[in-house]
């Protein structure tokens, strides 16, 4: 399997809301680095229980409507185009790191202050 399968995978269950399912691709000792680059989770207890409030987190009217994935050695590089109820259009990358096919950290990449004028 591809590592952009296993991406896929991911946002496919983030569609769906199975957060546990989503869960299963990351390492225990996994970091995710939210906008911003100021707030991080350790551990992948710490990512599932934060999935639980992913509504509160995302702009109102948050809509996914296009996506480009980049795979390299060990990586992925989604790009992604998104709108919500007060931007019309933009994009945001997402860099997956990998070891063997496990993700051990999630990093987005965001212009913060259009992110921020979302909500």
């Amino acid at each position: 399997m591809d590592l952009t399968d296993i991406v896929q995978r991911g946002w496919d269950a983030v569609g769906s809301g199975d957060f546990d399912t989503l869960v299963k691709d990351y390492l225990e000792e996994m970091t995710f680095i939210m906008p911003g680059q100021e707030n991080v989770l350790d551990g992948r207890q710490s990512f599932r229980t934060a999935l639980d409030g992913l509504v509160d987190i995302l702009p109102k009217g948050f809509e996914i409507t296009g996506l480009q994935q980049i795979e390299g050695a060990e990586e992925v590089v989604p790009i992604v185009e998104w709108n919500s109820e007060r931007i019309a259009s933009s994009q945001l990358t997402v860099l997956f790191k990998f070891k063997g096919d496990k993700i051990y950290e999630e990093r987005w990449f965001i212009d913060t202050e259009q992110w921020k004028s979302a909500f």
